[in-house]
């Protein structure tokens, strides 16, 4: 598990994508688009983040092996337990569409329990510094596999994969940490 590498003293922007968040930095202030009944919809990580205790997770692609048979069931079949745990949000990110997010989202069942976001141009993860190129495999720059834990807007816990992994971000393990 990599839990972030180490900085000093620094605050995330978008112009700082060479640096890794890490435990105690800020979620960076940004557009989102989420699914809605009534179609995509903007929305801001201050929205999202800000006064809330927050559990976000992040896949390499919507409808991918491991994200679709292990991470995401494990969210949504851990809601409940996580959410008595004081946490106002279950959030999945993925670099893919806001309707890819949504019909994944729908053929997974996360109505009320975890929320979709489209980050499709992968500015959320080069923000945090946790983009990855796979263009070589034909999947373009995507997010790593992580989970985080923030309260109001400032991450304290993150567990992100090694290349293959699948322990530091599963949902038993963020509740857990919880």
């Amino acid at each position: 598990m990599i839990t972030g590498r180490p900085s000093a003293g620094r605050s995330l922007s978008g112009s700082e994508s060479n640096m890794t968040i890490k435990v105690g930095d800020t979620i960076p202030s940004m557009k989102l688009m989420t699914a809605t009944a009534e179609g995509p919809k903007e929305t801001s990580t201050d929205d999202i983040f800000k006064g809330k205790k927050v559990v976000l997770f992040a896949v390499p692609g919507a409808f991918t092996p491991t994200c679709s048979q292990k991470h995401m069931p494990g969210f949504v079949q851990n809601a409940d337990a996580i959410k008595a745990k004081g946490v106002d949000t279950i959030a999945c990110i993925a670099v893919n569409d806001v309707f890819v997010m949504g019909a994944w989202g729908r053929e997974s069942g996360t109505d009320g329990k975890v929320q979709m976001l489209a980050d499709g141009s992968a500015m959320f993860a080069k923000a945090i510094g946790l983009e990855m190129d796979i263009t070589a495999r034909g999947m373009g720059v995507r997010s790593q596999r992580y989970a985080l834990i923030a309260e109001d807007g400032k991450v304290t816990h993150l567990g992100v994969e090694a290349p293959g992994g699948f322990e530091a971000s599963k949902a038993e393990t963020i509740l857990a940490a919880l």
